[in-house]
């Protein structure tokens, strides 16, 4: 994935309460939850830009109080993998 740098304040660190080299994978994790949570991409995207797998990702949105996204499209993808 081709990736770019985005400049922070550096108060970010202190609001955030991580180390320095903490902060790309927070802010990439809070990036995928918005993401996620405004039906911009799937749950898989949003795993992916987080750099976690799934169901980490549905973990962490539990635990934020965001519903997951699963519609009659995601069943039929499901039931064909598990035809598979």
């Amino acid at each position: 994935m081709e990736e770019i740098s985005v400049k922070v304040p550096r108060d970010l660190i202190r609001i955030l309460k991580v180390r320095d080299e903490e902060v790309s994978k927070l802010v990439r994790l809070y990036l995928a939850i918005e993401l996620y949570r405004e039906g911009k991409v799937s749950l898989g995207k949003a795993a992916g830009i987080a750099g976690v797998s799934r169901c980490e990702m549905m973990e962490i949105l539990a635990s934020k109080g965001i519903p997951i996204q699963y519609d009659v499209e995601d069943l039929e993808k499901d039931l064909k993998t598990l035809e598979e």
